[in-house]
């Protein structure tokens, strides 16, 4: 027999380290690995135990409504979605707090720019109210990290710490077995007024949890990518293509196309006399002459002509001639010579 567990993931925020295609798009609906980065962090749940059935809540900003309801309903129509608006950024915690009503039971959270690969395990313990999952790293000052004890159960989650000796990193990823439970600490958050800089932040929240004596788990992660800054998104497009999402045999079929792998080309694109890869991703409708890419993200109906292209992010229906360059542009923009 099913029960319902409820795919929260805050994603309200403006996107700021994005700029510019955050300007005419929400961040999760950036291009990546011929996909978004909602696709992919939705694609995270696969491995769910078929005794949960999903339930996604979306939290987005006002802005971003329209866009992101678009969106699920053309790629996603199958899945049960709920949308929650946060018209001011608050926080982590209050975006959870105005989802309240539809976190009933079992729940798991993530941030939208955040992708790791678990088999979810862990969610078959009976003993434990929650689990945060974590990464060691060489230098943990700049993350927040999980503090644990000699049982391995969590004692405390410290942002960013200024000390080395616990290294494990919070990747942005949670399980809550009851999501009432969360909902009850975040209102306490509130009502003492533990804020910073004007936000509330979900480690608060669970180490208010702790101290009411929840038993909340460390679920170690090998893989941890980022989709966050134009560097770390290049990155993780990279790791994609390295894992099965490239389409390199077929697009070396195409006459005229020098492949260097791994590659992803959509179908629809036009490319014609070029040199593509490693590490290309271009999106539908594109139409690419006479250039040289490599390490890039091409977003859908992107021209581009007689260039020689690398470390690049392009958004959607950019026009592009001219000399070599790295770039990193929004929708719509254009640069010819």
């Amino acid at each position: 027999m099913s029960s319902t567990i409820k795919i929260v993931i805050p994603m309200a925020g403006l996107g700021t380290r994005m700029r510019p295609h955050t300007y005419s798009k929400p961040k999760p609906l950036i291009g990546l690995a011929g996909k978004t980065v909602l696709d992919y962090v939705l694609e995270q749940f696969k491995p769910l135990p078929a005794s949960y059935k999903p339930e996604f809540v979306l939290i987005v900003g006002p802005n971003q409504l329209e866009q992101v309801k678009e969106y699920m309903n053309l790629i996603h129509p199958h899945k049960t979605v709920h949308f929650v608006v946060q018209e001011h950024m608050r926080g982590q915690s209050d975006a959870l707090y105005l989802a309240r009503e539809h976190l009933h039971g079992p729940m798991l959270m993530t941030f939208s720019d955040t992708l790791i690969e678990t088999d979810f395990k862990i969610l078959s313990d009976d003993r434990i109210d929650a689990a945060a999952w974590v990464k060691p790293v060489p230098d943990p000052r700049r993350f927040g990290v999980a503090e644990v004890d000699a049982q391995d159960w969590v004692k405390h989650l410290v942002e960013k710490p200024q000390e080395m000796s616990n290294n494990l990193a919070l990747v942005g990823f949670y399980y809550f077995k009851r999501g009432e439970d969360l909902i009850a600490a975040i209102k306490d958050q509130m009502d003492r007024s533990i804020v910073l800089k004007g936000e509330y932040f979900l480690a608060d929240a669970i180490n208010l949890m702790l101290e009411n004596g929840a038993k909340i788990r460390p679920s170690r992660v090998e893989t941890w990518l980022d989709a966050g800054t134009p560097q770390s998104l290049l990155e993780t497009n990279q790791y994609l293509l390295d894992h099965g999402h490239d389409n390199s045999v077929e697009a070396a079929k195409r006459p005229g196309l020098f492949i260097i792998p791994p590659v992803f080309i959509h179908p629809s694109a036009v490319v014609e006399n070029s040199v593509i890869g490693p590490y290309v991703s271009m999106d539908a409708n594109c139409e690419v002459r006479n250039v040289i890419l490599k390490n890039t993200i091409v977003e859908k109906g992107t021209l581009i002509q007689q260039m020689i292209l690398e470390d690049s992010l392009l958004g959607r229906h950019v026009q592009l001639q001219g000399q070599a360059a790295k770039l990193n542009l929004g929708d719509s923009s254009w640069a010819m010579e």
